[in-house]
């Protein structure tokens, strides 16, 4: 199966550098097609044939002013010649004048002019229709739309083209569906000018299923035709889709022209694709469109984010005769994308001190350290008051990219104060704030946000979808998280997007329903690597190691090239299965067979996997031979595992390892004490609890989540805060004499506390998992599945109990807790006692 870079490869050997005959002839309709709206005439004399003028020397010259006038004053002027000469209401002389005053913008001029002119025929309509579609005017233009059918005229493919294009503007396709039927009826549909235009519609709105329908279908598909499509795809971040239809753009024999390959290349960049970016930079050489201003900027940004700054620099070099802003703003933003702040501004001051280069909100948003902000908040809010100064702030761009900035410093008042002050919202800062949202674990207004833009008639996209799925996957939601996997469908995101696609693959694995996980990524038609990561993960957080071995085998037999976090998800699922040879053989594989030099990240794991398997002297063994200094990640694994093996010993040799790397982590000193607890060490455990006291170290509380009926409910151990806490507390009355008739006796040695056992049982009984499963039984239907999400690693005594209760009750009972899924039935998990 060949790769995107050995097509393109292929590519640049056979294209050639003339362009084919179908350019030809679409330049010259486009040329015909500016002729007609640009100009009455070709040239001096307006056509004789067309029946709207009769060779009147006065009218040749003011049509020829007309078409020669440069300023606005020109303009009036001849305006009011025309006037003198009684000419205004010439219906040649008027299409002449509607167009130059469009031109200028003065859409109320040229509406009012049009209003005055008796008898507009077809082709005036079709000139102001233009305008409106310039000037973003979709209402007008609709408007003058029905006027022209309302005088019985016959629109033609322009009038479409036009109305359409306008329509794009509108918040809704509908009036766009409706101008589509339109044009079937009068013979258009299939009209290659309409169907670009009906094309980049469908796109605009996130339609991709229709998009892609109507260009398969268009019988005249040039090179317009495909850029459009191309475009529309990325822009829809469908980056694998879109070079996989320049492939077949190519070797169909359409010529590509300097704008394929410009909208081409953030594909390459966005997909990290930095081979598949040189081929594009090789083609672009071959046929005579690397001078092209759109394809060397692209290609400085291409290099730039794909980590060749060197290259981009150079690029830029080669521009110093040309240079613009849109050339200085890709390199600012390229030094400010690899985290070299000092070079962005230094470049951004030295842009304001050049001749013919302006700054506008494009320089502002590329020189916002977006992609490194922290350490530099100071700079982003001097960056801030500069927009202030220069009457910018208001701009959405750089209101988006200072709102980034502020929630990844931890600001995130801050940044919502921004996004509120914000007038005419884009989609990107809807995006920003609900991604910033759900990356601070703010959830729960992450999906408010989101209800509340689907209120305002805002469409999402794919970095939208991608952002509340993982908001989603936080918190269980798998409710609302089923209803954005239906918005998917119709929007034609389930088979057209791979990063909408592994988002839903991770919410479906982290929502506990790792079946329609599978169920998504066998349905994804190119898969990438983080697609099979994401599965992997998913199958590996379950414990079904098997499976992930089994993906994994496919994946590498179907070439893709596994990276380091594919080994981070196998040998955590071998970790979590017990399979300590199939791990330790996968960790020997990484240097061996595939290149991959590990990360502390593999290291830990394997800490893990031998721990679990009660290996704790190998485990030490092989922290002490690391090549990389161990860190708390590494011990905090062995620590873990000598709680469950109940080695005092090497926990408290873990222990001060541990606090000498985090000594205000109050997590290990907590683990610590447990471990002391566990063993009857009491007056250990105490000193610990001491220490944390006089350190006034404040202990993460643990919580667990439920959703029910698209509300997630919270409960923290001993909750009386619900409102149906009575009714739960006799549900775990009634579910403990079932659970003792059954053989349940509570694990009151993990009760980490020197008291005495009735106290230890009670305690036991108010954990956060059994309030939040009591919650579920009373408020689901027999036999339906309760899925619950712990914050910390589950107890034992409650997983113990789970068991029980999914067998007296006859319960799926699902937990999430902070290592992996257990799936509890008939008295059973599915880690078999192994977490």
């Amino acid at each position: 199966m060949e790769s995107h870079e050995e097509r393109l490869h292929k590519l640049v050997m056979q294209s050639k550098t003339n362009e084919t005959k179908d350019v030809v002839k679409r330049k010259a309709s486009e040329t015909d097609k500016n002729k007609k709206f640009v100009s009455s005439s070709s040239s001096s004399t307006p056509s004789l044939s067309s029946g709207r003028l009769r060779g009147s020397p006065d009218l040749s010259t003011y049509l020829r002013l007309l078409k020669d006038c440069f300023t606005l004053d020109q303009l009036n002027q001849i305006q009011s010649h025309i006037i003198v000469g009684g000419l205004q209401q010439n219906l040649v002389v008027a299409t002449k004048l509607i167009h130059r005053l469009s031109d200028f913008g003065l859409l109320s001029q040229a509406q009012s002019l049009f209003s005055a002119t008796p008898n507009p025929d077809l082709f005036l309509f079709n000139v102001l229709l233009r305008a409106h579609a310039q000037h973003v005017s979709p209402v007008s233009a609709l408007s003058l739309y029905s006027c022209l059918l309302s005088r019985r005229l016959s629109p033609d493919n322009f009038t479409f083209a036009f109305v359409v294009s306008a329509s794009t503007a509108f918040r809704s396709p509908e009036s766009g569906r409706q101008l589509h039927a339109h044009a079937i009826l009068h013979g258009f549909g299939l009209d290659r000018f309409v169907s670009s235009a009906l094309t980049a519609l469908y796109l605009n709105f996130q339609d991709l299923n229709s998009a892609r329908q109507l260009f398969d279908r268009c019988p005249e598909r040039d090179t317009v035709s495909w850029n459009t499509m191309v475009s529309g795809l990325v822009q829809n971040c469908c980056f694998q889709e879109a070079l996989s239809l320049f492939e077949q753009m190519v070797s169909s024999g359409k010529a590509f022209d300097g704008t394929t390959l410009s909208a081409l290349l953030p594909a390459a960049t966005e997909l990290q694709e930095l081979e598949v970016g040189r081929k594009i930079h090789c083609l672009s050489i071959k046929t005579g469109f690397d001078l092209h201003a759109c394809v060397i900027t692209g290609l400085v940004s291409m290099y730039g984010k794909c980590g060749d700054v060197q290259d981009a620099s150079f690029l830029f070099n080669q521009t110093q005769k040309n240079r613009d802003t849109v050339s200085w703003n890709a390199i600012i933003s390229v030094y400010s994308f690899n985290a070299d702040i000092e070079a962005s501004i230094s470049l951004f001051t030295k842009m304001r001190a050049t001749v013919g280069a302006c700054v506008n909100s494009s320089t502002i948003v590329a020189a916002i350290p977006v992609f490194s902000p922290f350490g530099h908040l100071m700079l982003s809010s001097s960056i801030h008051g500069y927009a202030v100064k220069a009457g910018m702030d208001q701009n959405t761009s750089i209101a988006t990219a200072l709102m980034t900035v502020y929630a990844r410093c931890n600001n995130v008042e801050s940044a919502r104060q921004l996004f509120d002050q914000t007038p005419g919202k884009s989609l990107a800062s809807w995006n920003a704030m609900i991604s910033s949202y759900t990356q601070m674990g703010c959830t729960e207004e992450a999906i408010e946000l989101f209800q509340e833009m689907q209120l305002q008639d805002v469409e999402p996209n794919p970095v939208t979808i991608a952002s509340i799925l993982s908001a989603c996957a936080q918190v269980g939601a798998l409710t609302l998280g089923k209803r954005i996997h239906e918005l998917i469908v119709r929007k034609g995101y389930d088979s057209n997007n791979v990063y909408v696609s592994t988002a839903l693959i991770d919410m479906y694995a982290k929502c506990g329903r790792v079946d329609m996980a599978r169920e998504v990524f066998d349905a994804l038609r190119n898969k990438n690597v983080v697609s099979w990561n994401a599965m992997i993960a998913g199958y590996g957080m379950h414990g079904h190691a098997k499976e992930a071995l089994e993906l994994f085998s496919d994946m590498l037999r179907l070439c893709t090239k596994p990276t380091n976090i594919t080994f981070v998800g196998l040998l955590f699922a071998c970790s979590h299965a017990g399979l300590v040879s199939e791990g330790w053989q996968l960790f020997q594989s990484m240097t061996c067979d595939h290149s991959i030099l590990p990360k502390i990240e593999h290291y830990s794991c394997i800490v893990d996997l031998l721990g679990r398997a009660g290996r704790l002297d190998d485990a030490l063994n092989f922290i002490r031979a690391m090549p990389i200094r161990p860190t708390s990640g590494v011990w905090g694994a062995l620590l873990a595992a000598c709680r469950v093996h109940r080695n005092v010993e090497l926990a408290s040799h873990a222990a001060e390892r541990l606090f000498e790397l985090e000594p205000e982590n109050v997590g290990y000193h907590v683990l610590l004490s447990n471990v002391y607890s566990t063993s009857g060490r009491w007056q250990e455990a105490a000193g610990v609890r001491q220490l944390v006291r006089s350190k006034k170290m404040m202990k993460t509380p643990g919580y667990t989540l439920i959703e029910l009926d698209e509300k997630v409910h919270m409960f923290t151990a001993g909750d009386w805060s619900h409102p149906r806490s009575s009714e739960i507390y006799k549900m775990l009355e009634k579910l403990a004499g079932k659970m003792m008739e059954a053989g349940y006796r509570a694990a009151t040695d993990l009760a980490l506390h020197d008291v005495e056992e009735e106290e230890k049982e009670s305690m036991l009984n108010v954990h956060s998992e059994k309030l939040a499963i009591a919650l579920g039984l009373i408020s689901t239907e027999p036999g339906t599945p309760i899925r619950i999400i712990k914050n910390l690693r589950v107890c034992l005594d409650c997983h113990t109990a789970t068991k029980f209760i999914s067998k007296v009750m006859h319960r799926l009972i699902i937990v999430r807790d902070a290592n992996r899924f257990h799936h509890f039935t008939d008295g059973s998990c599915s880690c078999g006692d192994y977490w």
